[in-house]
């Protein structure tokens, strides 16, 4: 294919471009590849990752936060397992991209400020202005109190 059909393929059927272009790699046929297309592609897997995480960290927060501050029993439980489960995806996150710590610690705060705007919208609670969970990584993914 040429440039300007590899381009189409891209914009017309990424799934099999993805295809074209795997075999393309697989054959060593390096001047017939997609440069431009691929080189985006895999800047955007990181950003991707880091927004994933962002978001993620963001969950827990707000689920801990209301799990402590907000006095509903009735909705404990399904804050515990919204919890589990985000410790659990932010868990599959670092190890496929272990280099992430570093991330996460960098938008900690942030991530704990943003869910307590969301939480305070929401419920009319004592929350504390400032996080008091671990930021061991280790503690805050495996502890069911995250404190």
């Amino acid at each position: 294919m040429n440039k300007i059909s590899v381009k189409t393929l891209y914009e017309q059927d990424f799934a099999l471009w993805i295809v074209d272009t795997v075999s393309k790699l697989k054959a060593e046929e390096f001047n017939q590849v997609d440069w431009d297309n691929l080189i985006e592609e895999i800047e955007s897997l990181g950003k991707k990752d880091k927004r994933e995480l962002k978001n993620r960290l963001t969950t827990l927060f707000e689920h801990a936060l209301k799990l402590q501050y907000v006095p509903l029993p009735d909705f404990y439980r399904g804050w515990e397992v919204t919890i589990k489960r985000t410790q659990s995806q932010l868990r599959d996150i670092l190890k496929d991209s272990p280099s992430l710590q570093n991330y996460l610690l960098e938008i900690y705060t942030d991530c704990y400020q943003e869910a307590l705007e969301n939480v305070q919208i929401e419920y009319d609670a004592p929350f504390p202005d400032i996080c008091h969970f671990s930021s061991d990584i280790d503690s805050l993914l495996t502890k069911k109190n995250l404190q």
